[in-house]
Protein backbone atom coordinates (compact mmCIF):
# COMPACT_ATOMS: atom_id res chain seq x y z
CA UNK A 1 0.00 0.00 0.00
CA UNK A 2 1.31 3.85 -0.42
CA UNK A 3 1.14 6.62 1.39
CA UNK A 4 -2.04 7.97 -1.08
CA UNK A 5 -3.60 5.09 -0.38
CA UNK A 6 -6.09 3.68 2.61
CA UNK A 7 -7.91 0.00 2.95
CA UNK A 8 -11.52 0.54 3.10
CA UNK A 9 -14.54 -1.97 4.55
CA UNK A 10 -17.73 -1.45 2.90
CA UNK A 11 -21.02 -3.39 3.32
CA UNK A 12 -23.55 -1.43 1.98
CA UNK A 13 -24.26 0.47 -1.34
CA UNK A 14 -20.73 0.55 -1.73
CA UNK A 15 -20.19 -3.03 -2.43
CA UNK A 16 -20.12 -4.75 -5.85
CA UNK A 17 -23.91 -4.58 -7.68
CA UNK A 18 -25.48 -2.00 -5.68
CA UNK A 19 -26.26 1.90 -6.36
CA UNK A 20 -23.11 3.30 -5.11
CA UNK A 21 -20.30 0.66 -6.12
CA UNK A 22 -19.34 2.69 -9.24
CA UNK A 23 -17.95 5.14 -6.98
CA UNK A 24 -15.15 2.62 -6.52
CA UNK A 25 -14.24 2.22 -10.29
CA UNK A 26 -10.31 1.94 -10.57
CA UNK A 27 -9.71 0.96 -7.36
CA UNK A 28 -8.04 -2.54 -6.15
CA UNK A 29 -10.64 -4.99 -4.56
CA UNK A 30 -8.75 -6.64 -1.90
CA UNK A 31 -11.31 -9.28 -0.94
CA UNK A 32 -14.56 -10.30 1.31
CA UNK A 33 -14.07 -9.83 4.74
CA UNK A 34 -15.89 -10.72 7.94
CA UNK A 35 -15.53 -8.43 10.89
CA UNK A 36 -15.25 -9.20 14.71
CA UNK A 37 -18.41 -9.95 16.30
CA UNK A 38 -18.14 -6.07 18.02
CA UNK A 39 -20.64 -4.14 15.42
CA UNK A 40 -24.21 -4.05 14.36
CA UNK A 41 -25.54 -3.14 11.04
CA UNK A 42 -29.19 -1.27 10.88
CA UNK A 43 -31.39 -1.26 7.76
CA UNK A 44 -31.31 2.37 6.96
CA UNK A 45 -33.85 2.15 3.68
CA UNK A 46 -31.79 2.53 0.56
CA UNK A 47 -28.79 1.58 2.87
CA UNK A 48 -27.07 0.51 6.10
CA UNK A 49 -25.81 2.01 8.84
CA UNK A 50 -23.03 0.26 11.19
CA UNK A 51 -22.62 0.81 14.46
CA UNK A 52 -19.83 -0.56 17.31
CA UNK A 53 -21.54 -2.88 19.68
CA UNK A 54 -18.81 -4.56 21.80
CA UNK A 55 -21.02 -5.98 24.65
CA UNK A 56 -23.89 -8.12 21.90
CA UNK A 57 -22.38 -7.40 18.13
CA UNK A 58 -22.31 -9.96 15.86
CA UNK A 59 -19.44 -10.25 13.02
CA UNK A 60 -20.44 -8.22 9.61
CA UNK A 61 -20.18 -9.36 5.84
CA UNK A 62 -18.42 -6.73 3.58
CA UNK A 63 -16.06 -6.15 0.97
CA UNK A 64 -12.48 -4.50 1.17
CA UNK A 65 -10.80 -2.05 -0.93
CA UNK A 66 -7.46 -0.53 -1.65
CA UNK A 67 -8.15 3.18 -2.32
CA UNK A 68 -6.66 5.93 -3.48
CA UNK A 69 -7.11 9.70 -1.89
CA UNK A 70 -9.28 10.86 -4.65
CA UNK A 71 -11.69 8.06 -4.22
CA UNK A 72 -11.78 8.61 -0.42
CA UNK A 73 -12.61 12.02 -0.90
CA UNK A 74 -15.50 10.69 -2.70
CA UNK A 75 -16.21 8.24 -0.57
CA UNK A 76 -16.39 10.88 2.53
CA UNK A 77 -18.78 13.04 0.23
CA UNK A 78 -21.24 9.98 -0.59
CA UNK A 79 -21.24 8.80 2.97
CA UNK A 80 -22.38 12.18 4.21
CA UNK A 81 -19.42 12.36 6.70
CA UNK A 82 -19.13 16.23 6.54
CA UNK A 83 -23.11 16.29 7.60
CA UNK A 84 -22.58 14.38 10.31
CA UNK A 85 -24.37 10.80 9.07
CA UNK A 86 -21.74 8.90 9.32
CA UNK A 87 -18.08 8.91 10.79
CA UNK A 88 -14.68 7.82 9.41
CA UNK A 89 -12.47 5.52 11.54
CA UNK A 90 -10.64 2.42 12.25
CA UNK A 91 -12.58 -1.38 11.99
CA UNK A 92 -11.35 -4.84 13.25
CA UNK A 93 -11.64 -7.66 10.76
CA UNK A 94 -10.55 -11.15 11.31
CA UNK A 95 -8.01 -13.05 9.62
CA UNK A 96 -7.29 -13.07 6.78
CA UNK A 97 -7.52 -8.90 7.07
CA UNK A 98 -7.25 -9.26 10.88
CA UNK A 99 -3.99 -7.85 10.44
CA UNK A 100 -4.68 -5.24 7.57
CA UNK A 101 -5.05 -1.80 9.04
CA UNK A 102 -8.86 -0.74 7.45
CA UNK A 103 -11.31 1.70 8.19
CA UNK A 104 -15.11 2.08 7.18
CA UNK A 105 -17.80 4.51 8.02
CA UNK A 106 -19.98 4.27 10.98
CA UNK A 107 -23.72 5.37 11.45
CA UNK A 108 -24.42 8.78 13.30
CA UNK A 109 -27.62 8.47 13.88
CA UNK A 110 -30.10 7.06 16.57
CA UNK A 111 -30.87 3.00 15.39
CA UNK A 112 -33.25 2.85 17.81
CA UNK A 113 -36.06 2.58 15.04
CA UNK A 114 -34.21 0.45 12.25
CA UNK A 115 -34.62 -2.67 11.32
CA UNK A 116 -31.48 -5.38 12.46
CA UNK A 117 -29.86 -6.58 9.39
CA UNK A 118 -27.72 -9.17 11.25
CA UNK A 119 -24.56 -9.76 9.31
CA UNK A 120 -25.34 -8.66 6.28
CA UNK A 121 -27.21 -5.60 3.82
CA UNK A 122 -29.41 -6.30 2.57
CA UNK A 123 -30.98 -8.57 5.28
CA UNK A 124 -31.42 -12.16 3.73
CA UNK A 125 -33.99 -13.07 6.17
Amino acid sequence: MKNDETNVFVYGSLKRGYALHSLLAGQKFLGTANTKPIYKLYDCGHYPGLIAASLDGISVTGEVYCVDNTCLQRLHDAEGVDEGLYSYGIIDLLPPFSNLPCHAYFYLLPTDKLKNCGSEWPATA
